[in-house]
């Protein structure tokens, strides 16, 4: 494994405080035959500055400053600069163990597996662990293209690039979606779409930094993030591949469809509940079109489906009640 080069891309972006950290977290790696890119994306704190004080103290390191484009397009342009065989990225609030890029190699390199994933764990700001989002398998473990996907259908799945060691040749003709959220999922879901499985270890050897106040973790109740939108375009782009690729999975793929739209519901504010927003009007038209498949649909939830019903037949009341029960 000492002849493959990785490439760990690192998009940068006003991240002064925990740059360093996850920086230094990927310098100490076991494996020591990769490259740290790290993409500036016009950084207005001192980030770009530390960036190129951090490549002075460690050759591995390549600094790319670019105009402010969002997370996918600094990605994207790590990815087109990037040297190594395999890709790996690390956001910048995260940090990483320091055998996780040597046994995601070794792990793929003996499974002949294209992705190969550590497992994760979350880490609020007082230093406190959260519950899992996704639980660890018991040991290391392969999972076909067609279980993987039906994982992240029904939400047991990790989608997320952060955890992943991708060869490199899996992202030939494509790219992150620029100016969208829950962008890995819809590169995860097309890479799934020709065959790429996934081998899983049950090391959680990625950390993630959760505080308040990124794209998807508002402060106030009040904000609506753009991810609710993506999330429901992901959940209709999903559902046409699985009716092409992956027919057996229609049920999972309708249950997708189902939760994402319950989800964009219960975080819209109600001022947006109107006939003149389009995509509104749409989602309330699928779940009218899908009553029967919440009725009888094996993967929702009792609670999922009362929801469900209730915000077919009065959205807005449904949606009044359930801001009241958040304050």
């Amino acid at each position: 494994m000492g002849e493959v080069l990785l490439s760990v891309i690192v998009p940068v972006y006003n991240i002064e405080d925990c740059l360093e950290r996850c920086v230094n977290s990927i310098r100490s790696q076991t494996e020591r035959n990769l490259e740290i890119l790290l993409v500036d994306d016009g950084s207005t704190d001192g980030s770009g500055a530390l960036c190129d004080r951090l490549a002075k103290e460690d050759r591995r390191i390549r600094v790319f400053h670019k105009e402010n484009g969002g997370s996918s397009s600094a990605r994207n342009l790590g990815i087109e600069r990037a040297r190594g065989e395999w890709l790996g990225f690390v956001d910048s609030d995260d940090w990483i163990d320091p055998e996780m890029y040597a046994l995601l190699l070794q792990e793929a390199a003996g499974r002949g597996a294209d992705i190969a994933q550590a497992s994760r764990d979350e880490i609020d700001e007082d230093g406190n662990r959260r519950p899992d989002v996704c639980a660890p398998p018991e040991a290391v473990t392969f999972c076909p293209a067609e279980d993987f996907l039906r994982e992240l259908l029904l939400h047991r799945g990790d989608c997320s690039f952060c955890t992943k060691l991708v060869r490199r040749s899996l992202f030939v003709g494509k790219r992150f979606p620029e100016g969208r959220l829950n962008e890995d999922f819809r590169l995860l879901v097309e890479m799934l779409s020709e065959g790429a499985g996934v081998c899983i270890l049950p090391q959680q050897m990625y950390h993630v930094f959760y505080r308040l106040g990124s794209n998807t973790r508002k402060k106030d109740p009040d904000d609506f993030s753009r991810v609710f939108l993506d999330i429901v375009d992901n959940a209709d782009f999903v559902e046409e591949l699985v009716g092409r690729r992956y027919p057996q999975l229609k049920a999972e793929a309708v249950r997708f469809g189902l939760f994402q739209r319950l989800d964009y519901l219960l975080h819209i504010p109600i001022g947006r509940m109107t006939s003149k927003d389009p995509f509104y009007r749409n989602v309330i038209r699928y779940l009218r079109r899908h009553v029967r498949d919440t009725l009888t649909n094996p993967w929702l939830s009792s609670k999922n489906r009362v929801y469900l019903l209730l915000l077919t037949a009065a959205p807005k009341t449904v949606r009044k009640a359930h801001a009241r029960l958040r304050k």
